[in-house]
């Protein structure tokens, strides 16, 4: 499992924080946990996560022209390698949105998707060890997603494609409220790491609604967050198992 900080969570809670809370947490349980520092858009705040013991980071300048992209992912690689050589360096390429808002209409993205020669000569460049393309994949959900009136559909198609121009591992960003057949689709073309956040926090934000209304006077922090992080607990162990092929 892949535990993500985002650049607002890693300001909220602390980067120091956050790796000594996962740290603690790799010695109670036997499966391994990875700290991810997600979306980094500077090299400073990426240095801070290599210097904390952060296993990867995800280094994104995407909304940069392509080459300016190329260049500062390359000098985040060797800067981060000198820092820690086994840390892994995320780079991300085409556009998939900001944030993971609730919102009534999509962007259009279209324009935005990755391509096999972008990723391939990214990848040469830049020598990250994980790719993020932008394959129909989109940062945050649509209300009728919430609602699960309807679904993100992936291309599954550029997904073969780009994994084969690249030859290095792929992440989907922007997983929430994608449908489950794509999901499965996605991975045997070769995806190897999924993020969902907005599905986590929707579930959160329902848990907490609830948990206010049954307890009206409640003032104890834990008991009312309770029913907010089962909420958060039932949706991770889903897509788990979804992911496992269960």
């Amino acid at each position: 499992m892949i535990v993500g900080a985002s650049d607002g969570e890693r300001r909220f809670i602390g980067v120091r924080q956050i790796a000594a809370l996962v740290n603690s947490l790799r010695q109670e349980y036997e499966f391994p946990i990875f700290l991810n520092s997600d979306h980094t858009h500077s090299l400073a705040d990426a240095m801070e996560a290599a210097k904390w013991g952060f296993d990867s980071v995800v280094f994104d300048r995407s909304a940069l022209p392509f080459e300016e992209n190329i260049r500062e992912t390359a000098e985040a690689v060797k800067a981060l390698k000198a820092i820690n050589p086994s840390i892994l360096v995320e780079g991300e390429i085409g556009d998939i949105g900001t944030g993971s808002e609730v919102r009534d209409t999509a962007p259009d993205l279209s324009r935005g998707l990755s391509t096999p020669d972008d990723a391939r000569k990214f990848v040469a460049a830049t020598h990250v060890d994980v790719l993020a393309p932008a394959v129909g994949n989109m940062h945050g959900m649509l209300k009728s997603m919430v609602q699960g009136t309807a679904r993100k559909h992936l291309d599954i198609e550029r997904i073969s494609q780009i994994k084969r121009a690249a030859q290095v591992p792929l992440t989907l960003h922007g997983g929430s409220g994608t449908d489950d057949n794509d999901f499965r689709k996605a991975i045997a073309a070769g995806l190897n790491i999924i993020h969902i956040n907005t599905e986590l926090r929707v579930a959160w934000r329902r848990g907490l609604e609830d948990s206010l209304r049954q307890h009206p006077e409640e003032v104890v922090p834990y008991k009312v967050l309770e029913p907010a992080l089962e909420n958060v607990k039932q949706v991770v162990l889903s897509r788990l198992r979804l992911f496992q092929g269960e």
